[in-house]
């Protein structure tokens, strides 16, 4: 289905593609690509590898402005406030979603000030064990995670990060603790866990999966509803006694709502034409990101039950950012 959507959007992109080069998009202006992060992460990737494609398929200037810092909300507050003159648009991660109720009062509001245009892609996030471990299965930490005790450590990139949240939903529906190891990013995670700092660690599997390969780690579990063709023998949550739990890591697309809708449908047609072109899709496939190349409906609906999913795991168990 989504592939039929996108190939649909595509062939109507070439029919059109003047009209839509010579479009009322920021007329006589630059576009900026704001990315809430700093260069060399997966979102700014995303963006610098579309950028020369939609100023083709635009026909206006498009730079890429980082501007990082406090989990993607102070990009995120820029875009935000900007006019909706077709000029702004905003790449997140899945921090979108957790940030409305991890960081009080943000200068904004998730779901009024910023109009959802695509959700790009997903990643499931893997629990993994170092070598070292008798982790073979993540049954047997559950077990070990039942005794008064003996909750066995887990790193993740930090505090308030989408593993951080998903383990800490997993403890309450499996009645079974474990200890939280935050680190300050995916690097120090991925080195503690190789090196058997921390015997369990929990990312996306594209951060953990240099690792896996190498042999240094091995994975237990994936939190997506079905295997991962990379893990074909890695079970999921929902096959080891959790119903109906899935999670995943997400990167989405967005412009100040503002924006009027006409230009959001040029902005989302050119987004589709240029993500889906073959070298992009491999790419950003290489990046980690199982591609979705969403319409707006279903990106909003999917950002709504993200920020309504994990602010009830945030509330409940009084995590913080720090």
């Amino acid at each position: 289905m989504r592939l039929r959507f996108a190939a649909a959007i595509c062939a109507a992109m070439l029919a059109a593609g003047p009209a839509l080069a010579q479009g009322d998009i920021c007329p006589e202006r630059t576009i900026r690509f704001m990315v809430p992060f700093p260069p060399g992460g997966s979102t700014d990737a995303l963006a610098r590898l579309i950028q020369p494609r939609m100023s083709e398929l635009l026909g206006r200037t498009i730079v890429v402005e980082n501007r990082g810092g406090a989990a993607g909300s102070i990009g995120t507050a820029a875009a935000a406030a900007a006019p909706g003159d077709g000029c702004t648009v905003l790449f997140v991660f899945d921090t979108h979603a957790t940030n409305p109720t991890l960081i009080p009062n943000l200068p904004f509001d998730t779901r009024r000030d910023l109009a959802p245009l695509m959700l790009v892609g997903t990643n499931a996030m893997v629990v993994t064990a170092h070598r070292s471990t008798p982790y073979t299965d993540f049954r047997q930490v559950i077990a070990e995670g039942k005794q008064p005790g003996k909750e066995p450590p887990y790193g993740t990139i930090g505090n308030g990060s989408l593993a951080h949240l998903a383990m800490t939903q997993l403890q309450k529906l499996g009645g079974f603790g474990m200890t939280h190891v935050p680190y300050r990013g995916g690097g120090p995670l991925v080195q503690d866990a190789a090196a058997g700092n921390v015997p369990l660690a929990m990312a996306t599997i594209v951060v953990l999966r240099p690792q896996m390969d190498a042999g240094a780690i091995r994975p237990l579990a994936i939190t997506g509803a079905e295997r991962h063709p990379g893990l074909p023998n890695t079970p999921t949550m929902r096959e080891l006694g959790f119903e109906g739990f899935a999670a995943y890591a997400w990167w989405g697309i967005l412009m100040p709502s503002r924006t009027p809708k006409p230009m959001q449908a040029r902005m989302h047609a050119a987004l589709t034409d240029a993500i889906g072109q073959p070298q992009a899709r491999e790419r950003l496939a290489g990046l980690g990101m199982d591609l979705r190349i969403s319409d707006p409906e279903t990106f909003e609906r999917f950002l709504n039950t993200e920020i309504d999913r994990w602010a009830q795991v945030i509330r409940e168990n009084n995590i913080t950012p720090d």
